[in-house]
């Protein structure tokens, strides 16, 4: 997700609607469009109609170019320029705010609270208000002001001898000689060693290999009131010399007191220091845990990963870590240890020893062995163990290679020190409302809201006063949260597991809650990942930005967000080269009596058809049983084999954990011995029915531009092939690399292949632009000379799917790829397009493609990640004749989705809730679609009710 703030550009404030003329970015044709300012917009059109183009490389691109174009010339020669986007002129134009659908921070460290910033807040509010308490004895910590300690000597040792000291050493060993000198030459006279006062005479020193205590002897006094000015400068005296920490010993009975200007625990003694917001920071060393550094989790050796199957011997590579076995030393030592424990290399591992187990995995000291089993002579071996050697070399720094293999091995623990609440200990002992700052995160918004709530009330007089603000913050930032459907998240949840549609609500909501005015809002379909009966808020949150007088332009599909806007503009009529036009506009309730494709679906003139019979499946029965990851209450799910399955329900109702964090891994590792662990779970059966496994999700097929469709579907190596059986090429002696531009010989060197050079931008996101040299063709001259069918390599890959399925239909294993690429609907993309610009449904179906394309076996397993993202009406009926097809084969589908028309064709449903978070991580129905609807415990089945009526 990209958050980008180009501000501020000046604007007439008597303009009433943005106008975009001669837009031709991309695939636009020249188009001319005005939209209502102030007011909620909606632009829609088939996928690769021009949206996009439009939004973004329009409006967007030239918003921010006029943000450049208003900084200092200092600051713009380390910025560079932008060029103008293809548009003859844009007016009624003001600051612009792009809220994207893009890869979310993978950074561990960012969380819910960090980017919403509502852990800022937090920490301070416990940084001015927490009270501290001991990690030793759960005390109150007490602080003392120095006429505090005054009072209070006065009180209790009134007419007794008291002596007063300042701690110096504590708990460090040493000599001390030169301590001791300079506390002579201030002229004191006495100090306590490790509890007994001595005098400093010359050459006075300690132990130096002992633990010491030292105190110096301040003074010696019996408490009196004429002494009451003596007392006070000796107290002040102390606590400048220990640092705000002093100790009274009764010269009587010897009993000792301790007393502190900073926190401390009135029975043991320790102290905290003054509490800051950094002491609530695990982003710094002032707060964070000193194990696991704040990442709330530390990389540990998984006996599951080394030893997967126990019932193997070590000499039939049950240490997989070891790789194979062979007759090399490492092996050999292994086998020696094995013999010195009384167990053999042959034996099964479930049979070793304990001790041979151990030595194994963690290693031994010194162990004395035969150098050969027939020689007599023995030597000494350390060997530190499997488990030891992969966390040590997981922590090298140096080679790569090393960390990528121990990191197969590895599994993220909860940090035991912090328990994965990321902090030190002194500072998850700062309590409000008996909660520290670490558990409070891990409420969910909708509990942590009511919290806040509660501690308006909690506070008194002055603490009432110092929280009111920072109250105010969390409650307001936090009702944003949940006004946009989130609360079932919790401030410590990682950015990294959000979905696109979950990050771009954060930032919707940081945007609402920043109270601007005047802005020009373009958000990438919000509705993702959103449930329908979600929709209602979203919607609201959307007017509450223009109704503070902001104009919001969305790209979406999302029918309700259609109906509920001001004004829609439909691109089309087709996508690629055929759209790029205004097919119709207007106000809602004007736009669906048009005749646009999306007007035909709007008013239910087209829809799409609900199978005439569901499917009955093969007979055989995927069984999960006792699912408890993250929110699931101990789920059994049963999954029908050789059917469409849709599992549905609520935003944050266990869905991902349930089928992408628990069933898929423990498919991947039963057929591919994956090293990635499921979620917990009691156990499994219907294995036997399944012999492939297929996940298609939204992560990009590639992360820069040299990835495309044609690579990544591997039509491009039989294309390469091809260009090199021209009898041209066979003259020049051409292989399938020299039309490869990852490989030195036929690519550009100045751009690498890559048809694009990087720039950095160090104020803003990197960009790329077009190679100088080859004009972003990516070859060098010699290799676009050669030709097929009057076109070059790099005029191929420029060629849209459509036209390329046409150019090569004679060629039968180029063209059959290239028919599945148009099964999924895209024939407008083009082969060679950046992977870096196509969109997470894109990407999505370029993956399925690839699968469509391969043969199946009938009992393959595929799980599908809201493959709607980013699909028109139209689209989705394209993509379930697809999908439709991989089950008629007799494979195995579920496919996640929030899309009503893709769960009313669905066979069968399986419905998760009742909602979000904690409330969550239940099967509330499960049934076809017909019997969903009959429950009354499923939300799904509440908003599926109208649309099977309506379609039949």
């Amino acid at each position: 997700m990209d958050l980008n703030y180009p501000l501020p550009i000046a604007h007439d404030g008597e303009i009433d609607e943005l106008e975009v003329i001669g837009a031709r970015a991309n695939n636009l044709k020249d188009i001319h469009v005005k939209i209502p300012r102030n007011q909620m917009t909606v632009i829609t059109g088939l996928s690769g109609s021009g949206k996009s183009s439009l939004a973004f490389d329009t409006i967007f691109a030239e918003g921010q170019r006029r943000y450049l174009e208003s900084l200092s010339n200092y600051a713009r020669q380390f910025i560079g320029n932008i060029e103008r986007p293809d548009v003859e002129q844009i007016t009624g134009l003001s600051p612009v705010i792009s809220i994207e659908q893009k890869t979310t921070n993978r950074n561990p460290r960012s969380t819910v609270g960090t980017t919403t910033e509502l852990y800022d807040f937090l920490r301070l509010l416990y940084a001015r208000l927490g009270e501290a308490y001991s990690y030793n004895t759960g005390e109150r910590m007490i602080r003392y002001t120095e006429e505090q300690i005054i009072e209070h000597l006065n009180n209790q040792y009134n007419g007794i001898p008291i002596i007063i000291l300042a701690p110096l050493v504590r708990g460090r060993k040493g000599h001390y000689r030169e301590l001791f000198q300079s506390l002579t030459k201030k002229g004191y006279l006495k100090v306590r060693v490790d509890g007994e006062i001595i005098d400093i005479t010359p050459k006075l020193q300690l132990d130096r290999y002992k633990i010491h205590d030292i105190e110096l002897v301040v003074d010696r006094l019996t408490v009196q009131l004429k002494e009451l000015q003596r007392l006070r400068a000796s107290v002040q005296t102390a606590l400048s010399i220990g640092n705000d920490l002093i100790f009274i010993q009764n010269w009587q009975n010897k009993s000792l007191e301790v007393f502190s200007k900073s926190l401390m625990c009135p029975t043991t003694g320790i102290s905290y220091e003054e509490p800051s917001p950094n002491s609530f920071s695990f982003n710094t060393p002032y707060g964070y845990c000193p194990n696991c550094k704040g990442l709330g989790t530390i990389k540990k050796a998984d006996l599951t990963k080394i030893i997967p199957d126990n019932n193997l011997s070590v000499e039939q590579g049950g240490l997989v870590a070891l790789g194979p076995y062979k007759n090399n030393h490492t092996y050999q030592v292994v086998k020696q240890l094995l013999e010195a424990n009384g167990d053999k290399i042959q034996t099964p591992i479930n049979q070793l020893s304990d001790e041979s187990i151990r030595v194994l995995l963690h290693g031994t000291e010194n162990n004395e062995v035969n150098s050969e089993q027939s020689s007599p002579k023995k030597y000494v071996v350390r060997f530190e163990g499997i488990a030891t050697q992969i966390e040590r070399s997981y922590e090298d720094v140096i080679s790569e290679s090393l960390k990528n293999w121990a990191s197969n091995y590895l599994s993220d623990l909860n940090c035991p020190t912090c328990q994965g609440l990321r902090l030190k200990k002194e500072s998850l002992w700062f309590k409000i409302d008996e909660l520290n700052i670490g558990e409070v995160c891990k409420m969910d918004l909708s509990d942590f809201h009511l919290w806040v709530v509660k501690l308006e009330s909690y506070f008194k007089d002055n603490q009432a006063v110092i929280a009111r603000d920072i109250l105010k913050e969390l409650k307001t930032r936090t009702q944003f949260l949940l006004d946009v459907g989130l609360g079932y998240l919790s401030l410590n949840r990682p950015t990294a597991t959000l979905s696109g549609g979950e990050s771009q609500r954060i930032r919707l909501a940081t945007q609402i809650g920043s109270q601007l005015m005047g802005i020009t809002y373009i958000l990438d379909e919000p509705s993702i990942g959103f449930h329908q009966r979600d929709n209602d808020r979203l919607i609201q949150s959307l007017r509450n930005l223009t109704d503070i007088g902001n104009t919001v332009i969305v790209v979406e599909h999302d029918k309700e967000i259609m109906l509920a806007s001001d004004y829609i503009i439909d691109l089309g009529p087709g996508a690629g080269e055929r759209g790029g036009y205004v097919v119709g506009e207007g106000a809602p309730d004007k736009f669906v009596r048009s005749n646009t494709l999306t007007a035909a679906y709007l008013n239910n003139t087209k829809k799409i058809e609900i199978p005439k019979e569901r499917r009955k499946g093969n007979g055989h029965t995927l069984k999960l049983f006792g699912a408890k990851g993250n929110n699931l209450k101990n789920v059994n799910l049963n999954i029908p084999l050789g059917i469409m399955v849709c599992i549905t329900g609520v935003s944050g109702s266990g869905k991902s954990t349930l089928i992408n964090d628990t069933l898929y891994p423990i498919l991947n590792q039963h057929i591919y011995r994956s090293p990635n662990n499921p979620l917990p779970y009691q156990s499994i059966e219907g294995l036997e029915y399944i012999d492939k496994v297929i996940e298609i999700d939204q992560a990009p097929i590639g992360r820069t531009p040299r990835s495309n469709p044609a690579t990544y579907t591997g039509v491009f190596d039989q294309i390469r092939t091809l260009f090199s059986q021209i009898p041209e090429s066979q003259i020049r002696g051409y292989k399938p690399g020299r039309f490869s531009f990852n490989v030195k010989g036929g690519r550009c060197e100045e751009c690498g292949g890559g048809g694009m050079k990087l720039i950095e931008m160090n104020f803003l996101p990197d960009v790329y632009v077009e190679c100088t040299k080859c004009m972003g063709k990516r070859y060098n001259r010699e290799t676009l000379e050669v030709k097929y069918k009057g076109k070059n390599i790099s005029e191929v890959l420029d060629m849209t799917v459509r036209e390329a399925a046409k150019f090569f239909h004679a060629i039968p294993n180029i063209s059959r790829k290239l028919e599945t690429l148009l099964d999924v609907g895209l024939g407008y993309i083009r082969l060679g397009q950046a992977a870096t610009t196509l969109s997470g449904g894109e990407a999505q179906r370029v993956k399925l493609a690839e699968e469509l394309a391969k043969k199946d076996t009938g009992k393959t397993f595929y799980i599908l990640d809201e493959p709607t993202t980013g699909l028109h009406f139209e689209d989705i009926r394209i993509l379930l004749q697809a999908l439709q097809s991989l089950v008629d084969r007799g494979n195995s589908m579920i496919i996640i989705e929030h899309n009503l028309d893709v769960i009313k064709v669905a066979d069968y449903i399986i419905d998760i809730g009742p909602e979000g978070g904690r409330d969550g991580g239940m099967i509330v129905a499960q049934g076809t679609p017909e019997e969903i609807i009959q429950s009354k415990m499923s939300i799904t089945g509440k908003y599926l009710k109208p649309e099977l009526k309506l379609t039949r």
